[in-house]
């Protein structure tokens, strides 16, 4: 089973956990409903909608709210060390949490507890935090953009603000920025980053490049980078290895929006119902051996 752990951006939404489902652009758990829109949400319904077509469980949910002051995520990195080690996750994908470094340890402790290790993905605020506490490779998978790969990259940045001028998070700099975060130890086992151009990574260097199905309007659309994340773990949960599993993923994404022809007006839920053809689509090439040679 997936676990996803993030925050929703409403002071009052309560501590939830349970299985998370889609139904009107809206996810569903424990009797809550949050609208699709970016974010937590977004990566949430992106995971279902490719673990359907998988034939896979529906994700496990554990969301807060947190306007950005940190006192949901507070709430929820106090639950997540009293509860998780009692879990058994294939996959847990941490997304948006206030960053805290000894919360964030305290979390890696109840991971440590379960039974079997889960694969773990880290994005946004999480990721923030398995830098700053220097945990980095403990993670199977990073998926920043190029100014938090700039993050990675600087081995004194306390946070993305703080990222020196120097290290600049441009695109034609991103094989030097990998090369830097691996060398500092502030790199996942494998990088999934997000821009114009898609890269997948390690500590060898960029594996692939997917640059397919350009859309400029999606530039504009807020969620697309959470909507990336969700279903390269819902892949990963079937047991796929993780740098397929983001190559195929990222081809995915870009598939879904061009489908959905975006337009500035377009909303991340739009593309989100795309995936499952998408998805269809890409899995079908697989078979065919005709992706891989598309990376060659």
């Amino acid at each position: 089973m997936i676990g996803v752990v993030g925050t929703v951006p409403d002071r009052d939404f309560p501590l939830v956990t349970g299985e998370a489902s889609l139904k009107d652009n809206s996810i569903y758990i424990q009797g809550r409903n949050i609208p699709v829109n970016r974010g937590t949400p977004a990566l949430l319904a992106a995971t279902i909608k490719t673990a359907q077509v998988l034939e896979q469980d529906a994700p496990f949910g554990y969301l807060v709210g947190d306007v950005g002051l940190g006192h949901g995520s507070r709430r929820l990195y106090e639950y997540l060390s009293g509860h998780l080690g009692k879990r058994d996750f294939n996959v847990i994908v941490f997304h948006y949490l206030q960053p805290d470094v000894d919360w964030h340890n305290r979390v890696l402790f109840a991971v440590e507890e379960m039974e079997r290790r889960p694969v773990l993905i880290a994005d946004a605020g999480f990721m923030y935090a398995a830098k700053m506490s220097g945990q980095s490779p403990k993670y199977d998978l990073f998926t920043p953009d190029i100014g938090e790969l700039a993050f990675l990259a600087d081995e004194e940045a306390p946070h993305p603000f703080y990222t020196r001028g120097f290290i600049l998070h441009e695109e034609n700099r991103a094989p030097e920025l990998i090369a830097r975060a691996y060398k500092h130890k502030n790199a996942a086992r494998c990088l999934l980053v997000k821009g114009k151009q898609d890269l997948v990574a390690n500590k060898q260097g960029i594996i692939a490049t997917v640059d397919i199905y350009v859309e400029e309007a999606m530039e504009a659309i807020g969620g697309t980078g959470d909507t990336l994340t969700g279903i390269v773990t819902a892949l990963i949960g079937t047991g796929m290895e993780v740098a397929k599993a983001a190559i195929i993923a990222a081809r995915v994404n870009r598939l879904a929006g061009s489908y959905a022809k975006p337009t500035p007006a377009t909303q991340v839920m739009d593309i989100i119902q795309h995936i499952p053809t998408a998805l269809a689509k890409i899995l079908s090439e697989n078979e065919k051996g005709e992706l891989w040679a598309k990376q060659s």
